[in-house]
């Protein structure tokens, strides 16, 4: 049996999640395995659950643990983790697996420190031949791929972001999940990191680990009020704005808006990369952009070597050209 730990927020499971899920499936289907060895079931958190559970059954899965208890109303990792050890020791799965995200992996951790088990990270894929498992995971940013053999009776691996495509099982019923409340026992020391607050995003922006057209900005810019004719261009092509790790070190621009190693992953249809040299950390974070369009006075950056397209200029010039062409397209 393979365990997925699903993200919600307020019933709606996290698309990386999905993308989990979706990697989960290809798993112990091959020549000889077991079919037990393919059955996926999903453990939840936080309010709203019970409604994110309901969904996915179209995405194979027939049970869900829903962890109950005060501690789970917001995200305490420690405490949340202290649940999942006592779950996966109940359940005994052969694969517990995550989305690579920030939670995802702060959870496995957790998880591998309290058990002793190895946990591979940012897997993008798994193979299983003459007893031996191994997985292939991402490494230095993408840059270098790694094989590792996982000798453990729990394997636990969290998954690259947006290697495979978030999509619904085929030929399996979509009847209801069956859902099971799993009430665990956190102690004293696992409730002292808690969420005291939170900032979230203005209704109608376009979540940048989803949007399909991202308009990046980074210290080519040249300031903070630099980034209105990118925020401008980046609305009418129906995207939003992202920015390199050097701009929100600037305080330009917040860290929410950050594409790369340590920001948000993106898979945009296209990325225009503004005044962005292009680091290995920042490429790492827009490599699955199916379309890189960089515009860039130096004809040597990375960016440039890396894009599909480049125009080669100062960009406080190109973008209000683009801009003036979207707009007068629009009428």
């Amino acid at each position: 049996m393979i365990l997925v730990v699903a993200e919600q927020d307020d019933g709606v499971v996290a698309p990386l999640s999905l993308e989990a899920l979706t990697f989960a499936r290809g798993l112990g289907t091959g020549p000889g395995s077991d079919p037990s060895d393919s059955v996926i079931e999903a453990v939840l958190a936080g309010p709203g659950s019970e409604r994110a559970a309901e969904t996915l059954a179209a995405y194979g899965v027939g049970r869900a643990h829903v962890l109950a208890g005060e501690h789970t109303k917001s995200y305490l990792p420690a405490a949340w983790a202290a649940d999942l050890v006592e779950l996966v020791a109940h359940l005994s799965p052969r694969i517990v697996l995550a989305a690579g995200s920030d939670r995802g992996h702060e959870l496995l951790a957790h998880i591998g420190a309290r058990t002793d088990l190895p946990v591979a990270t940012n897997v993008v894929e798994v193979g299983e031949d003459g007893g031996e498992f191994s997985a292939v995971r991402q490494c230095f940013g993408g840059s270098v791929l790694e094989r590792v053999v996982i000798d453990a009776p729990t394997k636990l691996l969290t998954v690259a972001a947006h290697v495979v495509t978030a999509e619904p099982a085929t030929g399996v019923p979509t009847a209801s999940v069956e859902i099971v409340e799993y009430t665990g026992v956190a102690s004293a020391d696992d409730l002292r990191a808690r969420v005291i607050r939170q900032a979230t995003k203005a209704e109608g922006g376009v979540s940048l680990s989803d949007a399909r057209v991202v308009v990046g900005g980074g210290r080519g810019v040249g300031s903070p009020e630099g980034f209105d004719e990118l925020i401008e261009l980046a609305g009418l092509l129906g995207g939003t704005l992202g920015v390199s790790r050097v701009v929100t070190g600037l305080g330009w621009r917040p860290h929410s808006e950050q594409v790369g190693q340590t920001g948000t992953r993106i898979a945009p249809d296209l990325y225009v990369a503004c005044g962005i040299s292009g680091a290995i950390q920042h490429m790492a974070g827009c490599q699955s952009a199916k379309t890189i369009l960089a515009i860039n006075n130096d004809p040597d950056a990375p960016m440039v070597a890396r894009a599909d397209y480049a125009v080669i200029g100062d960009l406080h010039a190109i973008v209000p050209a683009l801009i003036a062409e979207l707009r007068k397209s629009a009428r």
